[in-house]
């Protein structure tokens, strides 16, 4: 695996949640985070039906368009009663005229699940993909994940994207309800980076 070097990282996103998340676990590495925000980057359209050929089409056209070496994440939530879905497609069912919108995303989810009576419990996983990309071509990929159930109503205002509606196994509480701190320690993002940042020790 290559070792990174550089003191400066481009995380090729424009989801502020997920920034902040990865700017809190690189925070004690002393690297400067920059994001697509930064340089008025357009999201590059993900044309891929896998978690890491989408981070890495993210990850490459950033460093692409930079020449600093940039990492994507792809991530999304797979619920076992709907095939895995949405999987790679967690962002789209969000998608409306006027923004992703994942209150519409969770009761559209939790919907399909009562359309077919799935059984309680709902089990799901969160899974995120993270992809370093040098711009010498060169990428490594690291992959993490999340068991637990889905529940209703949503409960808890912390997070983003599904985390109201995502309870981990082993606890009681959803990651909307979870001390941000507490849910950076065991995301699906948490277990990839733990695999990332081995980047940075020698």
């Amino acid at each position: 695996m290559r070792k990174f070097s550089e003191k400066k990282l481009l995380v090729a996103t424009h989801n502020l949640g997920k920034l902040a998340e990865i700017r809190a676990m690189l925070a004690p590495y002393g690297i400067e985070v920059v994001s697509n925000a930064d340089f008025g980057l357009p999201e590059p359209e993900e044309t891929e039906t896998t978690f890491v050929g989408n981070a890495r089409i993210k990850a490459h056209a950033a460093v692409k368009a930079t020449g600093l070496p940039a990492l994507a994440d792809d991530s999304g939530i797979e619920v076992d009663a709907l095939g895995g879905a949405p999987g790679v497609y967690t962002a789209d069912w969000a998608e409306t005229p006027n923004g992703r919108d994942f209150v519409l995303a969770m009761t559209k989810t939790w919907d399909a699940c009562e359309k077919i009576s799935a059984p309680l419990p709902r089990t799901a996983r969160f899974r995120s993909t993270l992809v370093l990309a040098w711009p010498d071509g060169h990428d490594e990929v690291f992959e993490g994940k999340v068991e637990g159930q889905l529940v209703w109503p949503m409960r808890g205002l912390h997070g983003h994207g599904y985390d109201p509606m995502f309870q981990p196994e082993g606890y009681d509480i959803t990651f909307g309800e979870m001390d941000p701190e507490e849910k950076n320690r065991i995301s699906h993002r948490a277990d990839a980076f733990r695999k990332f940042v081995t980047c940075f020790e020698d």
